[in-house]
């Protein structure tokens, strides 16, 4: 997985403490940040497949330049965090678990930021804990994924086929993944080396998110939500984020011509400026 040099551009390892088991991917303004150093840090939860490294490619560098203690944790069973031999045992609860854990180590409750899976996390855990923001980019629905999965079965079978493959611990190809993430230009360097660092995924959290532990949204205690998604993403299309958006009666921002992987795309500066912008109006 190459975790060895990616943990190494770290600036900061251990800037909101040590979590025994769970790898954080952390990243402190620097003394020449454009911003001065904010209260409230930042808190990124990968989706499905993937793991912290997802949001060091650019995320963490950028809003650290903008005074945020920014984290990036991989969830039990992903990256280099506990659990990879147990991953189809861990549910959704279990992912809850370690972003209460890593939340409650930081100095201030952090601003979420959930991608895929991730924002479905989000949801889950805003039930039970305040957070001063958060963002759901791309996000499972509080309805879970039974109408993405059918749109999936539809309209790309091959792309459900690999998909379900690699949840399985398969391998697929970079076109997959092309397909899956992108909808803009992506290196074939970069590509192959998101190829090399994708997983598994739990079958008993994607049961979860389907039918079996789906959000409360009575639940969630106004936390203000920026709800995002992109034009041409295959895996959550424009119509699943704007009922998400819906349900918490908060437009849905959709990015033209991006697909799924918003923090990965060429374009990723475009969606980090509107998170900032849109936690900026709210003096985060």
């Amino acid at each position: 997985m190459g975790r060895v040099p990616l943990l190494a551009r770290v600036n900061d390892p251990r800037p909101s403490g040590h979590h025994p088991g769970l790898e954080v991917l952390s990243h402190a303004p620097s003394a020449n940040a454009r911003r001065p150093r904010r209260q409230t840090p930042l808190l990124f939860i990968h989706g499905a497949y993937t793991a912290a490294w997802c949001w060091e490619e650019h995320f963490l560098p950028f809003f650290a330049e903008q005074g945020y203690l920014s984290n990036a944790l991989s969830l039990s069973g992903h990256g280099a965090s506990r659990g990879r031999g147990h991953l189809d045992s861990l549910g959704i609860d279990d992912y809850l678990d370690d972003v209460a854990e890593v939340a409650s180590s930081l100095a201030a409750p952090p601003v979420l930021i959930g991608h895929s899976m991730g924002g479905f996390v989000v949801q889950k855990y805003l039930e039970k804990h305040d957070a001063p923001a958060a963002v759901l980019m791309c996000s499972a629905p509080p309805q879970g994924l039974m109408s993405a999965a059918f749109g999936l079965m539809f309209q790309k079978p091959g792309l459900m086929k690999d998909l379900n493959s690699l949840m399985g611990g398969g391998r697929v190809s970079a076109e997959t993944l092309r397909e899956a993430l992108f909808a803009q230009p992506v290196a074939s360097g970069d590509l192959s080396r998101y190829l090399r660092y994708s997983q598994p995924e739990s079958h008993r959290a994607i049961w979860d998110m389907t039918l079996f532990n789906l959000p409360h949204p009575s639940r969630l205690k106004g936390t203000p939500l920026l709800v995002l998604g992109g034009e041409y993403d295959q895996l959550i299309p424009p119509s699943l984020v704007e009922m998400t958006a819906r349900t918490y009666a908060v437009p849905a921002e959709i990015f033209p011509g991006m697909g799924h992987g918003l923090m990965l795309e060429r374009d990723w500066r475009m969606v980090a400026e509107r998170i900032l912008s849109w936690l900026n109006e709210r003096g985060v």
